[in-house]
């Protein structure tokens, strides 16, 4: 199985399983001398750690990372990347593959089985293998450390959307993300979410999400086209998170109601003398380059596929079945799926700032002389 790298010159390796005996990644291309711990990276895979309330799964898994290799102490004890390949592992400490042992055979509706096993002839039907969310982990601990490739670049994310229950954008309050347990900015939302789940928990069924990434400080440039666009990458990397089924910059789906005259988002000189967005409908991306505006991105999280409803099915053999499945899963896969979301934000941004600096140096400035004179 090929396939499991992403990025150019910030490039992203992953490899592991669910229910293996760890995951991880290899992370080629990041500079040399930016200082670098395992605290640092574990401070961002605590938030997307299992069993850490009634609404995530209750795996127990503390994700403890340790970095196998690209760094070293210099001689001031700083630990710093070497500019060689980083490679990280996570190991695998409560997987319990006994829960998965009556479906073996057996294809999970809404999940991967049933195509990884005709393309591949055989599957992990131990919690899906690559297929698991369990496998963003690694994504988690490679987004720790594009974010040190671009320290001036704050990312940011947060649930904006639980089944039909949406935030109020009038309340949004970034610090209250990190009170509630659903990275929600909105906490009337917060407390509603909670209700619902626990409705949704306790039918034994699951529910969809969306999540809405923003970057800030993005500077002009970044990004090219025709086929390096920043806004096609980012949609790319977001799609390849599990479970994801739609993504949108800026406005998305939702320019296709708006008029010309609205969508276009107008400028004006700054008093810094600076050219001003009035509006912000493209998300930060214009022609694929960057435009200093904050980079906006929304993905939907489909239902997690593994409930303990019965669903109509048929196993390898060509049999009809009813199928449940046991075991320990997100009722919102869509929750865990906020850090992941920075993550991959985090490594596209990393990856294209490392592309344009090896293309142009850096961007013009503007504006770019006087007025001429005319004749």
């Amino acid at each position: 199985m090929s396939h499991n790298s992403f990025g150019h010159l910030f490039r992203v390796t992953t490899f592991g399983e669910s229910h293996g005996v760890g995951l991880g990644c290899v992370i080629d291309g990041c500079p040399p001398m930016l200082p670098l711990t395992a605290e640092e990276i574990q401070l961002e895979l605590d938030r997307r750690r299992p069993g850490q309330s009634r609404f995530t799964t209750q795996r127990r898994e503390p994700d403890a990372v340790k970095i196998i290799s690209g760094v070293m102490v210099d001689p001031q004890g700083v630990q710093r990347t070497t500019g060689t390949p980083i490679a990280l592992m996570i190991d695998n400490v409560d997987q319990r593959s006994k829960d998965y042992g009556d479906i073996w055979q057996s294809y999970r509706p809404g999940h991967a089985d049933y195509p990884y096993d005709i393309k591949y002839g055989i599957r992990d039907y131990r919690g899906g293998g690559r297929s698991s969310a369990r496998e963003t982990a690694a994504r988690v601990a490679a987004g720790a450390i594009a974010r040190k490739v671009i320290p001036d670049v704050v990312i940011r994310a947060a649930l904006v959307q639980v089944g039909p229950h949406t935030i109020d954008r009038d309340a949004w309050d970034w610090d209250e993300v990190s009170r509630n347990d659903f990275f929600c900015p909105d906490a009337k939302a917060a407390a509603l979410f909670a209700d619902y789940l626990d409705e949704i928990r306790k039918s034994h069924s699951s529910i969809g999400a969306v999540i809405e990434v923003v970057a800030e400080n993005v500077p002009v440039g970044w990004g090219a086209p025709i086929y390096g666009k920043l806004d096609s990458d980012l949609a790319s990397a977001m799609m390849s998170i599990n479970a994801v089924k739609g993504v949108e910059i800026g406005e998305g789906f939702a320019a296709a109601c708006l008029r010309g005259e609205d969508n276009a988002d107008e400028m004006r000189v700054g008093p810094d003398g600076q050219p001003h967005f009035l509006s912000n409908h493209a998300g930060g991306v214009l022609g694929g380059i960057s435009t200093g505006q904050p980079v906006v991105v929304r993905f939907a999280v489909k239902p997690t596929s593994s409930i303990l409803t019965p669903r109509k099915s048929v196993d390898r053999y060509g049999r009809e079945t009813d199928i449940l499945t046991k075991g320990r899963h997100d009722p919102c896969v869509g929750i865990r799926a906020v850090p992941v979301g920075e993550a991959m934000m985090a490594c596209v941004l990393a990856d294209h700032f490392l592309r344009h600096r090896g293309q142009v140096g850096q961007s013009a400035t503007w504006p770019f002389s006087p007025e001429p004179n005319k004749a």
